[in-house]
């Protein structure tokens, strides 16, 4: 398969590796738009939010699960975001569901600001 993710989780392509378990892998993000930005990915292939079935929904929680341990460990206590993108209107550069943890500053919402 010639997904970027996949050959990141399979160690092909390097990252800066924060957290990973059995099912989910997270990495810091080479172009950050925080102080904190973080990708949470699945470890098996999901194309996106779209995607996510009954049979696989699971491994949703168990991204969350991850997400609040790593916000805990770097004590993001005054707030975070997590963001995921569907499809390509909607800015998803990657097909491979993620979410982004984003931290360490003041946001608003705006499409245009990236936060």
């Amino acid at each position: 398969m010639d997904c970027l993710f996949c050959k990141i989780i399979a160690g092909a392509i390097p990252s800066t590796k924060v957290y990973e378990d059995e099912f989910v892998y997270a990495f810091k993000d080479i172009n950050p738009i925080a102080p904190v930005h973080i990708l949470f990915i699945p470890k098996t292939h999901i194309s996106g939010a779209s995607a996510v079935t009954a049979e696989n929904a699971e491994v949703v929680g168990k991204i969350f699960t991850a997400i609040a341990k790593v916000a805990a460990e770097l004590k993001l206590e005054s707030g975070f975001r997590v963001v995921t993108n569907c499809g390509e209107d909607a800015g998803q550069t990657v097909p491979h569901l993620h979410f982004h943890l984003l931290a360490g500053k003041p946001m608003g919402w705006s499409a245009e600001s990236g936060v």
